[in-house]
C-alpha cells in the first residue's frame, strides 16, 4: 500500500502547484494577475491628486505601466498592443519628479504615462514605423506637432502602439490591427477577436490599462471603431483642430489625429492640450478663434438637457441586439432632458466613392512628400519604390497585397481635373447637403449612430468581418464624431456616436460626458477566450 499512496501523494501535490501556478485558461478566461492592478481605471485626475498628496512618484506610475505592458502585452494574455517601448521613460519621469520638487509649472497633463500610434513621429529612441517593414528603422528628426504638444503639456511617452499597417490603406482586403512590424493586436475583452483599427493598439492599450490614454489617428473610422471594440471613449476631431504635420499621411482632406481614453473627461483633457494653430498644417488655421485650450469646462452631468439630438435610422439594422442598445440608449437620453427625433439623410450619390478616388491622390502626394521630408536616411523615395521593395519583402505580401498602393501610384497629382471634381463633389455631398443640411432642418445639437457592432473573430486568411458602422458621414466631410460605450454583447462592447458640424467639439464634449455619467457602461476586460 506505501508505494501507491505515495504515487498518489506525488500526485495530488503536482495537481495542486499546477492549480496554483500554471497559466491555463479557467473557465474561458486567461487568469490575470493582479500585481499592480491598483492602478486599473484611474483617471487623469485621480492620478495627479495621487502626486499632489505625495502618494506616489511619476517614476513609480510609468514604471508600473511599463511592468504591465510586459505582463499582460507581452506575457499572459499576449495583447500585441505594443511595437515599441521608450527606452527613455524612466529617466524622463525621473525629471519631471524633480521639476515638481523644485516648484515649476505643471501642465495639463503633467506626469501622465500617454501612447502613440506607430505613424506619430517622435525624435527619440523610438522609430516611426506605421507598421511597415520599410521603417522599421526610421528615426525621425524632429518630433510630431503632436508630440511636441504632449510633452510641453508634461506627459510622458511610454511607447509607440501597433496598428493595421499603413493605417489600413495598403490592401483590398486586411485584418486590423496586423501590421508587418508588430504582427495581430489582440482584443482584450476576448482575444481572438479583432480590435478594429487603424488605431489597434492605442485602443487596445487603454482598454488594457497600459497607459492612461493614448492617441490615434482617423481618416475614416480608425479612432472611433478601435474605440467601440475596445469599450473605450475616442473623439475624431474637427480637421485643422489638431496639427498633422510628423504624421504619416493618407489624407489631407480626412486625416486627423484624436485623443482615446477610458473617459469622457481624460479625453477632454488631453484634447485641448493639442489644439492650435501649426504653420506647417495649413488645415489648422482655419481653426482660429473656434479651438479650446481646455475643454472640460463643457462637462456638464445636466449637459443632455435640452439638447436635441438626431437618431440616424438609416445607420442601424445591421444587428437586432445592437439596435436593442441604440433604442435603450435613446429612453436614457430622453431620461435626462434630450429630446431625440428620428431622421433621414437627404438623398445624393455615393460620397464613399469620391472619397476613395481623393485618397488615392492625396496618399501619394502625401507619402511621397513624407519620404523627402526624411531626406537621404529615408530607406525609399517614393511609393513606387515602396511597392518594389515590399515585393522583395518576406513578411509583407504574406497575408494581404498592396492593391491600394498600387491604384494610388497610377494616379496623376493634385492639379488632376479627376481629383478635383471628386473633391468638390465629396464636399458638397457630406457638408452643404450632409451634416450642415441635417443639422439646420431638424434643428439639431447632434447626430446620433451606433459606432458599430461588436467584435468580429479576427481572420488573417479571409479579412476583416464588418457588418455595420456609422463613421463614413463625419470622417469624410471632416466634421468631428466621439464614441461612448454604450453596453455589452455577448461580452463584447459596443459604443455609440454623436457626431455633428465644424468645430462642434464643445457640444458633443457634453452630450457625451452627461450620458456617460448617467450610465456608466465602460467596465474593465477580463481577457476571455471563446467558448
Amino acid at each position: 500500500m506505501k508505494p501507491s499512496f505515495t504515487r498518489f501523494l506525488l500526485l495530488f501535490i503536482s495537481l495542486f502547484l499546477c492549480m496554483i501556478t500554471c497559466k491555463t485558461p479557467v473557465n474561458n478566461k486567461v487568469e490575470k494577475k493582479t500585481y499592480n492592478s491598483w492602478i486599473e481605471e484611474l483617471t487623469i485626475g485621480q492620478l495627479q491628486q495621487g502626486y499632489k498628496e505625495g502618494k506616489y512618484t511619476i517614476k513609480d506610475v510609468v514604471k508600473v505601466y511599463l511592468d504591465r505592458i510586459i505582463e499582460i502585452d507581452k506575457n499572459g494574455p499576449r495583447l500585441n498592443s505594443i511595437i515599441e517601448i521608450n527606452p527613455d521613460a524612466l529617466n524622463i519621469a525621473e525629471e519631471l519628479d524633480k521639476e515638481a520638487a523644485a516648484g515649476k509649472p505643471k501642465g495639463p497633463l503633467y506626469g501622465i504615462p500617454v501612447i502613440l500610434k506607430d505613424n506619430i513621429d517622435t525624435h527619440d529612441r523610438m522609430p516611426t514605423t506605421a507598421g511597415a517593414t520599410v521603417l522599421r528603422n526610421s528615426f525621425p528628426d524632429t518630433d510630431s506637432y503632436v508630440a511636441r504638444k504632449l510633452r510641453e503639456a508634461g506627459a510622458i511617452i511610454i511607447a509607440k502602439s501597433n496598428l493595421s499597417e499603413w493605417a489600413n490603406f495598403r490592401a483590398k482586403m486586411s485584418s486590423s490591427g496586423w501590421s508587418g512590424v508588430g504582427g495581430q493586436t489582440r482584443n482584450p475583452y476576448i482575444l481572438d477577436r479583432n480590435p478594429c483599427g487603424s488605431s489597434s493598439g492605442s485602443g487596445v492599450a487603454v482598454s488594457a490599462n497600459l497607459c492612461m490614454v493614448a492617441i490615434g489617428t482617423e481618416t475614416n473610422g480608425s479612432i472611433v471603431c478601435p474605440s467601440n471594440n475596445n469599450g473605450i471613449v475616442g473623439i475624431k476631431p474637427t480637421v485643422g483642430l489638431i496639427s498633422r504635420s510628423g504624421i504619416v499621411p493618407i489624407s489631407f482632406t480626412q486625416d486627423t489625429p484624436g485623443p482615446m481614453g477610458r473617459t469622457v473627461e481624460d479625453v477632454a483633457l488631453t484634447l485641448g492640450a493639442l489644439t492650435g494653430i501649426d504653420s506647417s498644417d495649413s488645415k489648422t488655421f482655419a481653426s482660429q478663434g473656434k479651438y479650446f485650450t481646455d475643454y472640460t469646462k463643457f462637462l456638464k452631468k445636466d449637459g443632455l438637457h435640452g439638447k436635441r439630438i438626431g437618431l440616424l435610422k438609416k445607420a442601424m439594422g445591421f444587428s437586432d441586439k445592437v439596435d436593442t442598445l441604440m433604442n435603450k440608449a435613446v429612453v436614457d437620453l430622453k431620461a435626462n432632458g434630450a429630446e431625440v427625433v428620428e431622421i433621414e439623410l437627404p438623398k445624393g450619390f455615393n460620397y464613399e466613392d469620391a472619397s476613395f478616388q481623393v485618397l488615392l491622390y492625396e496618399f501619394k502626394d502625401g507619402l511621397n512628400k513624407y519620404f523627402a521630408g526624411h531626406g537621404s536616411d529615408s530607406p525609399v523615395k517614393n511609393i513606387k519604390e515602396l511597392i518594389k521593395f515590399n515585393k522583395s519583402d518576406s513578411v509583407e505580401l504574406r497575408y494581404f497585397d498592396q492593391n491600394i498602393f498600387e491604384q494610388a501610384e497610377q494616379k496623376g497629382d493634385l492639379n488632376s481635373i479627376e481629383y478635383k471634381k471628386a473633391l468638390a463633389a465629396m464636399t458638397k455631398a457630406t457638408r452643404e447637403d450632409g451634416i450642415d443640411k441635417v443639422m439646420n432642418t431638424y434643428r439639431l445639437d447632434a447626430i446620433m449612430a451606433p459606432t458599430g457592432s461588436p467584435a468580429w473573430k479576427t481572420d488573417l486568411i479571409l479579412g476583416d468581418h464588418f457588418v455595420g458602422g456609422s463613421s463614413s458621414l463625419a470622417a469624410i466631410s471632416g466634421y468631428p464624431a466621439i464614441t461612448v460605450p454604450m453596453g455589452f454583447i455577448d461580452g463584447l462592447p459596443v459604443g455609440v456616436t454623436f457626431f455633428g458640424s465644424a468645430w462642434n467639439e464643445p457640444i458633443l464634449l457634453e452630450i457625451a460626458y452627461s450620458y456617460e455619467q448617467g450610465t456608466k457602461h465602460r467596465k474593465a476586460p477580463k481577457y476571455s477566450i471563446s467558448d
